[in-house]
């Protein structure tokens, strides 16, 4: 059996898969080695993972995560799997590897996630051949939920919204100012507090205000990084992610100002890194 994670700072998705088109689904707190060290994420596995896999026969795991752009930090996820799963053989690398393999399979394109944080780069149906970088919740996330949430909660203390809203968002999660700000600048992982807010503006999208502010989350992210791409214009571009998956209208808005064509948008992949991952243990069974 083999294990594939598909890790964003929220949630992690992991599947058991097997070469009978079988699998088993388990989920987990979100891990992201940007802002977490070994032993908080061994401790994610410790107790939330390996309950749900007793007697399960992990040959092979395969990670991918949101974070995981540099050999020091996917270390960090390596050493917590390894001594977590020590009889395990473990791959891991980018989500947005992931990304591309269930979106756009094995034809060139541009593959976005806009999930919790935002991410893009230009496959070429094997590889990752281009990346415009992702500078993070602090400098980017252009586009991501973490983003809207910074762009509603920057508008509700600077009293930019209207009274109706501003009076709704306060009540719904009994906002204040200090308690924002030290969530904000006192926790581990500040993107996924700000990307909470992503389902209030979901409930009031139709607000003119929301609605720009929809807006201006997709063509930050279009100018900053699916623009720099060669041939964006003839690509297909790709999305998957809740954001880009539940504001998909105003993203296919957003499209058509830059000239790009949407091919693909999608929630998660794991359905297609399962296709992906199955087609590969079948054929490491044919060769055996």
């Amino acid at each position: 059996m083999i294990l594939i994670a598909d890790s964003g700072s929220t949630k992690t998705d992991w599947r058991v898969i097997n070469a009978n088109q079988e699998y088993e689904q388990v989920n987990t707190t979100g891990i992201n080695p940007q802002y977490l060290e070994t032993e908080k994420i061994y401790a994610i596995f410790e107790t939330e993972l390996l309950p749900q896999l007793k007697e399960k026969n992990i040959s092979t795991i395969y990670y991918y995560g949101a974070g995981c752009s540099s050999p020091e930090r996917n270390k960090r996820v390596e050493d917590a799997l390894r001594r977590a799963f020590p009889g395990s053989v473990i791959f891991v690398d980018h989500d947005l590897l992931a990304a591309a393999r269930a979106i756009c399979g094995h034809q060139p394109g541009i593959a976005c996630i806009l999930g919790t944080g935002s991410n893009s780069c230009l496959y070429d149906g094997k590889n990752i051949v281009d990346n415009v970088p992702s500078l993070g919740f602090l400098m980017g996330d252009e586009g991501s939920g973490a983003y809207l949430g910074k762009l509603l909660i920057k508008a509700y203390l600077y009293r930019e919204l209207p009274d109706e809203l501003a009076t709704s968002l306060k009540n719904k999660y009994s906002l204040t100012k200090d308690g924002i700000l030290d969530t904000v600048y006192g926790s581990d992982i500040p993107s996924q507090y700000l990307a909470t807010f992503a389902k209030f503006v979901y409930e009031k999208r139709k607000n003119p205000v929301i609605k720009e502010m929809i807006y201006e989350n997709f063509e930050e992210f279009f100018e900053r990084h699916v623009s720099k791409y060669e041939g964006f214009g003839e690509l297909p571009v790709n999305f998957v992610g809740s954001i880009a998956f539940h504001f998909a209208d105003t993203l296919k808005l957003v499209a058509k100002k830059y000239g790009a064509h949407i091919g693909t948008i999608i929630s998660s992949p794991s359905e297609g890194l399962i296709k992906y991952h199955q087609e590969l243990l079948n054929m490491q069974d044919a060769q055996a």
